[in-house]
């Protein structure tokens, strides 16, 4: 079990817990947090489950594969931080992980 802090873009938090195994966004949508839309349903196939990853933890999530990259680009106001939370696995690791959600996925 691994707890993920969700920050929004007013400040408020929401601290979520998440099996290892599922997947940033399958954590955010099981726990309701807002702006984390997730059309695709995790296929990579949207930009709606965009997450800015908090400084400290950008080596432990990894680097965005070339599809993620190209589904970036659909991404609104994407930067250096920028992932899709549906491409980031849960691992004991990532205990403590926190994302920023943007202030509009598209």
């Amino acid at each position: 079990m691994a707890k993920i802090t969700f920050i929004q873009p007013d400040g408020t938090r929401q601290i979520v817990n998440a099996t290892v195994g599922q997947t940033v966004m399958e954590a955010a949508k099981l726990s309701d947090v807002p702006g984390i839309e997730a059309e695709c349903g995790g296929a990579c196939a949207c930009a709606t489950c965009h997450v800015y990853v908090a400084d400290g933890w950008r080596e432990k999530t990894g680097s965005p594969s070339e599809m993620e990259e190209d589904m970036l680009d659909f991404a609104f106001d994407v930067r250096e931080e920028s992932r899709l939370s549906c491409q980031i696995k849960v691992t004991d690791e990532l205990d403590g992980l926190i994302v920023q959600v943007p202030a509009k996925q598209f």
